[in-house]
């Protein structure tokens, strides 16, 4: 038997705020082509509410990607389809490909990209972490830089444990170029108590163009790399990528490109 659905009554703007006011978002902005398909369709009653569950939830899932990717602060990057895998002289594809599938955030291991300048290692962080927001998970995309100055900001302050579970609390959190400015001892310090806060919990996707005995250079007389190097790399995957910068590559091949067109 099929449901009657009955002409609206109702003015349309009236309806789409009783929707929205009850929480039906997704039906309150189409409240009138729903209305005219289910009129034409003749929907059952059992089809009117599971097209509705079908609209809400479908529209619930992409608000709530759409936060979670403001919230990320992944920004814009290329998508790993756009990568040279072959332009590394040296790269674990099978490493990462297994990275993207995001086995590691669900055993809650980190990740660690260890290389020079220009070799991918932030383009890979972010199609982590956007893979990941896609997933449903929480997700925060810092560099170094603006974690450390984030906390060191409030390490005097009653916010300062507010600001280390606003690093603890994403399932995934990216720290990026890690080495490429130098910092005091405390520095350390304070990256430790945010590595401490997740360990064995809650999984860190790491970039650095430093090996790790090189480290004491960016946290000179730090008494806590070593324990900081240690819960880091205990669940983990440390995977080198070598190479020339591809930055300097792509930068070199337009400067011929418009050389070629004078």
């Amino acid at each position: 038997m099929s449901f009657p659905v009955p002409t609206t009554t109702t003015r349309t703007p009236e309806l789409r705020e009783q929707l929205a006011q009850v929480g039906l978002l997704a039906l309150a902005e189409c409240s009138e082509d729903f209305l005219a398909r289910a009129s034409k369709g003749r929907f059952s009653a059992r089809q009117v509410v599971e097209e509705i569950v079908r609209l809400e939830l479908t529209e619930g899932a992409k608000r709530s990607l759409k936060r979670r990717l403001e919230r990320s602060r992944i920004g814009r990057f290329k998508p790993m389809a756009d990568f040279d895998w072959n332009w590394a002289k040296k790269i674990e594809r099978d490493v990462l490909e297994r990275a993207l599938t995001l086995d590691f955030v669900e055993e809650h291991r980190n990740l660690v990209l260890l290389g020079p300048n220009g070799v991918g290692k932030t383009m890979i962080a972010k199609n982590l972490a956007y893979q990941a927001a896609l997933a449903g998970h929480s997700v925060l995309f810092m560099t170094a830089a603006e974690l450390l100055d984030d906390l060191r900001a409030e390490v005097a302050h009653t916010t300062f444990r507010r600001k280390l579970t606003k690093y603890a609390s994403p399932k995934v959190l990216v720290i990026d170029e890690v080495g490429y400015l130098s910092y005091d001892h405390h520095a350390a310090d304070l990256l430790y108590q945010v590595v401490d806060r997740r360990y064995e919990k809650k999984s860190i996707v790491l970039t650095t163009n430093l090996a790790f005995r090189e480290w004491n250079t960016v946290f000179p007389n730090a008494t806590s790399i070593a324990t900081l190097l240690d819960k880091l790399t205990h669940h983990a995957d440390v995977t080198v990528i070598q190479g020339q910068s591809y930055r300097v590559h792509e930068s070199q091949k337009e400067a011929a490109a418009m050389r070629k067109k004078k």
